[in-house]
């Protein structure tokens, strides 16, 4: 029997490459969405392809343009035909204060983090749906909790929850939809962004008292596609206990 597929948003580094590495080595073909990180797609493409010959390709789309999103699904059915399972994992993540807020900073935030997913998961819907296949989106602890200065992407990922709990309606029983919120996993991108101040104070939050890692949520991803068939409608937090003091 041909490999099931799993086609991956923001596939290229941090989280999206390790749950692009974990379903791999477990026969998965992986299908790599970027946006502006092509090498490191192309990388990583190079990799898995060394690995098992022809198990991996590249897709690059802009998520807030819905013709984008709709001409790469397009792409990945071209290529594999069928689809197994969506992670919903790219997102852009910035601060916001309100005072300095702008269109520009809305529709890029509520883009990436819900209406690129949200189309993306009426595109591929009808071949989940003969695959009896699942949906992973990629929320976050703040969605429920909201971050100081972070309120547009706080606004988009409280967004992205409840696309998690309406389709699980809308899609059942052939597709399970269920989400993932991390908590402190990596740090932001760029320094400028978090001091070393601020990370202590973060760490000192978590009952655990350390950050998680890309494969705390590879493998939950992992379980809930391939081991789990009884869940759906949820979203499962992994953040070391830091929401037990919110």
């Amino acid at each position: 029997m041909s490999a099931p597929v799993v086609l991956i948003t923001g596939a290229a580094r941090r989280i999206g490459a390790e749950m692009a590495q974990t379903f791999h080595r477990k026969g998965f073909d992986v299908a790599l969405h970027y946006n502006r990180s092509a090498q490191e797609a192309d990388a990583l493409a190079q990799t898995l392809n060394t690995a098992r010959e022809n198990s991996s390709a590249t897709f690059q789309a802009e998520l807030t343009d819905v013709s984008a999103v709709k001409a790469m699904a397009k792409a990945v059915f071209q290529w594999r035909n069928k689809l197994n399972v969506l992670i919903n994992n790219a997102s852009s993540f910035y601060p916001t204060e309100l005072a300095s807020a702008n269109e520009e900073q809305w529709d890029d935030l509520i883009g990436s983090n819900l209406k690129g997913p949200y189309f993306l998961c009426q595109s591929v819907a009808q071949q989940l749906s003969e695959s009896q296949g699942s949906i992973i989106n990629i929320a976050d602890i703040y969605a429920k909790s909201p971050l100081k200065d972070y309120s547009i992407y706080c606004i988009a990922k409280a967004g992205n929850v409840m696309l998690t709990k309406s389709l699980a309606k809308e899609l059942a029983p052939e597709v399970r939809v269920n989400g993932i919120a991390p908590g402190v996993i990596l740090w932001p991108n760029t320094d400028d962004q978090m001091s070393e101040t601020t990370k202590h104070n973060v760490i000192d939050s978590v009952p655990l008292g350390r950050t998680g890692s890309p494969a705390d949520i590879a493998q939950l991803a992992l379980f809930l596609a391939t081991q789990d068939s009884y869940t759906t409608g949820q979203i499962i937090t992994v953040d070391g206990g830091s929401s037990l003091t919110r």
